[in-house]
């Protein structure tokens, strides 16, 4: 993210309404639209960048950080995860809770009988998730999930009560998408047959809501997930049901993520031949897209060559196959959030474990555990052990013992 020097110098006099106001225009969004995402009013949104230096809530800059994407440095808020004491937790705790209110209250007020407009109520209940869904680049999976999990509930529970088939459908989307970030962060915290279910839920709400889209989109995350997993053939066999999904209505974004998808699936096979010609076939695919605009929903992310190229490394890594992993341009391809960065440092690891550069495997591989265990992943450190699992010794180098040294007695 390219930070402005005005930002940065209305952080340094600690003017936070100011950085706020700076983002959110730079973002092109109203005060009206950030009041709606994070649950307040216009006129508290103008108030909040009109404050200059006067003291500010923390939990509304949180939940202002969180939306507009801010790194929390730049609005004087300590980073969760590097304290000390577990007053902070408690904090987060407390501010969890907050942003579940801020999202439902509108939504409760739209309990049929009340309001009861189908779309404003989904609506409503959209924003919650995609709110959670932002938490999570900065927020530990295990802190998150109970939250995600209320919100679900609560939609399951408009959903029973819903008057007619109109907000009955509305309503299977939304559940749809808050199922399958439960199932994202189940796949987070390592919890694989939790995921599992939430996927399966995901895809089934959508296909309730009639949306072939969504369902296809849901079909391709657990794919994704499976691929992961080990499960190839499984993988592919998702993949192919999302494309029946689609039919000849996909857009060309989907085509190209899904072939990329089957290339995990392939390596993760064992496949070699096929995970690079489905590479290739995802690659022009991505070359092909506009980048001038935006993905369509529920493709909420960009996929472009560079995605392509670290599905690459993934599946080099997989396939024990250096020459995939240590050609790419691997510092261009470490974008996205921590998180998402450790596990593509794990798959580098990968690579120059396969070419026999073991100080570097593990250097890489002890960078990433440590991301693991700040944010409490699951799945990066069982990445983490699955590199050291690969590496077979009698009498291991002083940077495998450390490295050990750090694994042992982890438990999340």
């Amino acid at each position: 993210m390219s930070i402005s020097p005005k930002v940065r110098e209305a952080s340094r006099v600690r003017d936070f309404g100011r950085v706020i106001e700076l983002m959110r225009t730079d973002a092109r969004m109203t005060q009206t639209q950030l009041g709606q995402a994070c649950g307040l009013s216009q006129s508290a949104v103008s108030r909040l960048e009109g404050r200059g230096v006067r003291s500010y809530a923390t939990d509304v800059l949180a939940m202002v950080a969180a939306h507009l994407n801010i790194p929390r440095s730049l609005l004087g808020l300590a980073e969760i995860a590097q304290a000390r004491d577990g007053s902070e937790h408690v904090e987060r705790r407390n501010f969890l809770g907050g942003a579940v209110a801020a999202a439902v209250a509108p939504a409760l007020s739209a309990v049929p009988g009340t309001v009861g407009e189908a779309s404003g109520q989904a609506a409503t209940l959209r924003l919650g998730t995609a709110s959670y869904r932002r938490l999570d680049a900065s927020t530990p999976s295990r802190e998150l999930a109970d939250a995600v999990r209320s919100h679900l509930r609560l939609v399951e529970s408009l959903a029973v009560a819903a008057p007619d088939d109109v907000h009955r459908t509305r309503l299977a989307a939304v559940r749809s998408e808050a199922a399958s970030l439960l199932g994202w962060l189940s796949w987070d915290m390592g919890d694989h047959g939790s995921a599992r279910n939430r996927y399966g839920l995901a895809i089934t709400a959508a296909r309730v809501a009639g949306d072939p889209l969504l369902a296809a989109y849901q079909a391709g995350s657990l794919a994704q997930f499976e691929a992961d997993a080990g499960n190839g053939v499984q993988a592919l066999n998702l993949t192919q049901r999302a494309r029946r999904l689609l039919d000849e209505r996909r857009p060309a974004v989907a085509d190209a993520w899904l072939t990329s998808v089957e290339a995990l699936a392939h390596a993760a096979a064992g496949n070699e031949r096929e995970a690079d010609r489905a590479l290739t076939t995802s690659r022009a695919l991505a070359n092909r897209l506009g980048s001038a605009e935006p993905p369509p929903w529920p493709w909420v992310f960009t996929f472009n060559e560079a995605k392509v190229a670290a599905a690459r490394v993934t599946c080099g890594a997989r396939l024990g196959l250096p020459g995939w992993v240590l050609d790419a341009d691997t510092e261009a391809l470490a974008t996205g959030h921590a998180k998402q960065r450790a596990l593509l440092v794990l798959d580098i690891a990968a690579g120059h474990l396969a070419a026999g550069r073991v100080e570097a495997a593990f250097a890489l591989a002890a960078r990433a555990l440590e991301t693991g265990l700040q944010y409490r992943s699951g799945r990066i450190v069982d990445r983490a052990r699955a590199v050291r699992r690969s590496y077979r010794t009698g009498s291991p180098p002083k940077v495998v013992r450390d490295f050990d040294e750090r694994l042992h007695d982890v438990y999340l």
